[in-house]
């Protein structure tokens, strides 16, 4: 039986965010910054959890429905 999380070809899930940001991000680097601008610093499970998040969770730019880019 396949488990769908465990599954290394499974695509990220999209989130579009109109007017936050204006290139795609990847959810574990978009903590990364936020924890570092705010003086946290990063340990080695901290690299694992934003790599593993990064392969979830891709946040990206608003674009209109009929728009391709």
């Amino acid at each position: 039986m396949t488990n769908k999380h465990n599954n290394p070809t499974s695509r990220a899930r999209e989130v579009r965010l109109p007017g936050f940001i204006t290139e795609e991000v990847g959810l574990g680097d978009a903590i990364k910054r936020a924890t570092a601008t705010v003086g946290i610093k990063p340990c080695g499970p901290c690299a694992k959890r934003a790599a593993r998040l990064n392969r979830r969770v891709v946040l990206a730019p608003w674009r209109s429905p009929g728009r391709r880019t």
